[in-house]
Order: structure tokens, then C-alpha cells, then sequence
């Protein structure tokens, strides 16, 4: 029998095929639905698809998705090309920044929803199912410069209340019946304390626990049947230890406490900074990685993958070699967590396309050498990859 989730996505993928466009103003904008020639779209693209091949698991394969109003050169739903190929191998998108405070609310008194229309308006015209991401991202430095500066008065703890409520009811109301799974808290984690981060929210109300859950309970009694998820980036690279035990702290709280949490999105911004002599590929704790997820099902949590790409710094220049040793860290990947078969919902890339993966200007993982990371299905020249191969592999053989 399905889920109540399971029930109220199918129910928002009929919502957003009756989805009407009307003007930003007024509701859900135009969005640029320009293509290439049709058959050379079709046949481009690998068949079947990683969403068809996800869906034999009941679960969708998706990407991110941004909206670049007035450039077409973008990973965007204003770009032709990179649409074309979201169509041929995606049945989801989310908003890779539309939906963020710093894009949604410009100041306490405004909502902008222009650019995360643009992807909802083009969503409806694809029937493409749509998550949202993030109602919370609980780190000062992407909370808008108002919300780290804002006085909250005389009554703090109800201000920053009425602050939080009232974002997340806007944001949800507004896609009410289109979006049923959100990254309600996004990376809540201060790792130099390694307890959950303090903000202006938090100060204001007595604790970031305080803030987390109010979260989570306004987004439940909006989506009484919708996913609500924490997302955060842990990983299985021996260096995301304490991470992961950080998060295991932060939702073992959050269940003592009654905080109504459904998931955990695992990032899956999974990292090769060195080589392992053993395996020719990056440091993985697979044992450990296991323990932990093991934990969070144990908690009856689902598990989502929700930003996947790879780090390849550590690599070689050459690109046949490189794309090989990606391949084969993606597939070791995601053997471990198609293991998980039975509690894993959505599997999402960060991106499809590498010129338009956001590690390219992402210090941390940029290469010493100065190429452009290869860390996506497709090549910039939409060129299917190895490692498009390896997760659809994957898919295959875990159906």
C-alpha cells in the first residue's frame, strides 16, 4: 500500500499538470520552453533513461535546476540545450539557489518569487515532478546580510517565531499541491563545536534546537502528508567522521524531542583530495558509512541522495584516465547505497553538465592544475561520460 507521501506526490505531479501560468505578479511565470530540433534531442541521449531506470526502484532520478532570466548560458531552464538533456534523462529538478532566503526574501518585507516560478512554470510544462530546497538554511553566511543584522526587539523569541513561520507558510502555500518533499533545515551543524550552529534565529530564541524544530512543525502543519527532510553534506570519506556523528546527534535529538523529520538528504558531494594505493581511487570508511546509515534507518528515517557530483582534485589531467577512476568511485558509491534499496527515495544529481557544476568555482575542490573539474554525468559538450555509465549500471543491476 502507498505511503501518505507516496499518495500526495502523485497527487502534486497531477497538480502541476493542471498547474496554470499566469503573470509573476499574479502567480507562476512564463518560462523559456525553446528546444533543439526534437529528433536530435531524442536521439542524443542515452535509452533508457536514468530516470526510467530509477523509476524500476520507484524512485525518481533528477537534477538541479536554475532560472538565469536574460542568459541561455547557464545550467538553466532558460538554456535549450541543458533542458533538452534534464528532459531526456531527468523525472525531477530542484531549485539549485531560487528558493534560498537570499533569493526569495531581499529584506523582512518582501517575497520574491519570480525565479523560482520560472522553474516551477517549467516543471508543469514538462511534467517534471519538483522538490523544494531550502526552507532553512540555518548558517549565517547564507542567511540574507538583514536576517544576520536584524533587531528583533523587545520580544525576540516571538519575532524570529513570526519571522521563520512566515517564510516558511509563503513558500509553502505558494507551491502547495506541486511540491510534497522539502529540505525543511539545510547543513545545521557548526563544526567547530560540533553541535548545531548558532544564528540570529537561534540567539533570538534560546537555541538552534529551538529553531530547528519550529521548522519542522510549521512545514508539517503545512504538508500534513508531505517528506520533510534534513539535508546536510556527511559523507563516507574518513574525514566526515565526526560529521556524521554530529548528524546522528542532531537527529537522535530531534526524534527524542518529537521534531516531525521523515528523512535525511545525503548530499553525495562525494570527494577524491587523495588516492588510496589500495583501491586507486578516494578514501571511502565503508564499513563505518554503513554503521552510520544503518543508525538513521534504524531511526525510521527514509534516505534520500540529493546532490550528488564528485570531487576529483586528486586525479590525474588526463581525461580518459580521470573519467575511468570517476566511474569507478560513483559506482562504489552507489553500490553501497542502492544496498539501501528499501529506505532510499530520490536519487538527484547537482547538476548534469560540467561546465555548470557549481565545484568549478568552489574553492576547496578547484584543481591545482587548473582544469575544469569532471565532476557530472555529461561532459560540457553534453558528451555522455563514464560516469553516467557507472550510475546507470548501478540502477540496472539493483532493480
Amino acid at each position: 500500500m502507498p505511503s501518505d507521501f507516496q499518495v500526495s506526490r502523485r497527487q502534486a505531479l497531477a497538480g502541476l499538470a493542471a498547474l496554470p501560468l499566469v503573470s509573476c505578479t499574479g502567480g507562476l511565470s512564463d518560462a523559456a520552453t525553446g528546444t533543439m530540433d526534437t529528433a536530435s534531442a531524442a536521439t542524443r541521449y542515452p535509452k533508457p533513461s536514468l530516470n526510467a531506470l530509477a523509476q524500476r526502484g520507484g524512485r525518481y532520478f533528477g537534477s538541479a535546476i536554475a532560472s538565469t532570466p536574460g542568459r541561455t548560458d547557464a545550467g538553466s531552464v532558460q538554456n535549450p540545450h541543458y533542458t533538452d538533456l534534464i528532459k531526456a534523462e531527468c523525472g525531477m529538478v530542484v531549485p539549485e539557489n531560487e528558493m534560498k532566503w537570499q533569493t526569495v526574501r531581499p529584506d523582512p518585507d518582501t517575497f520574491d518569487f519570480s525565479r523560482m516560478d520560472d522553474i516551477a512554470a517549467w516543471a508543469r510544462t514538462n511534467k517534471m515532478a519538483l522538490r523544494g530546497h531550502t526552507l532553512l538554511w540555518h548558517r549565517p553566511q547564507w542567511f540574507p546580510e538583514w536576517l544576520n543584522n536584524y533587531d528583533y526587539g523587545a520580544n525576540p523569541v516571538a519575532e524570529a517565531e513570526r519571522l521563520v513561520t512566515e517564510h516558511i507558510r509563503a513558500v509553502t502555500d505558494r507551491y502547495r499541491g506541486v511540491i510534497t518533499s522539502y529540505d525543511v533545515v539545510n547543513e545545521a551543524i557548526d563544526h567547530e563545536r560540533n553541535a548545531p550552529i548558532e544564528t540570529s534565529l537561534s540567539r533570538a530564541m534560546g537555541s538552534p534546537e529551538a529553531v530547528i524544530d519550529l521548522a519542522f512543525s510549521v512545514a508539517r502543519e503545512q504538508l500534513p502528508n508531505g517528506q520533510l527532510v534534513y539535508n546536510d553534506y556527511m559523507s563516507w570519506e574518513p574525514a566526515h567522521r565526526e560529521h556524521c556523528d554530529d548528524v546522528l546527534r542532531l537527529l537522535e535529538g530531534m526524534m527524542k524531542r518529537g521534531t516531525p523529520v521523515d528523512a535525511l538528504g545525503i548530499q553525495s558531494h562525494i570527494e577524491m583530495f587523495e588516492i588510496d594505493p589500495a583501491t586507486g581511487v578516494g578514501p571511502y570508511a565503508e564499513r563505518e558509512w554503513r554503521r552510520f546509515l544503518d543508525e538513521v534507518t534504524g531511526m525510521g528515517l527514509r534516505l534520500l541522495i540529493t546532490e550528488f557530483d564528485v570531487k576529483d582534485k586528486a586525479l590525474p589531467a588526463d581525461i580518459p584516465e580521470r573519467d575511468r577512476k570517476i566511474a569507478d568511485y560513483t559506482r562504489r558509491y552507489f553500490d553501497v547505497m542502492l544496498d539501501y534499496d528499501a529506505h532510499l527515495d530520490d536519487i538527484l544529481a547537482w547538476g548534469m553538465v560540467d561546465k555548470f557544476n557549481w565545484l568549478q568555482y568552489f574553492d576547496p575542490a578547484e584543481r591545482t592544475d587548473g582544469l575544469e573539474v569532471r565532476g557530472t554525468p555529461y561532459s560540457s559538450d553534453y558528451e555522455v561520460k563514464p560516469m553516467r555509465t557507472a550510475i546507470a549500471q548501478a540502477l540496472i543491476e539493483a532493480a
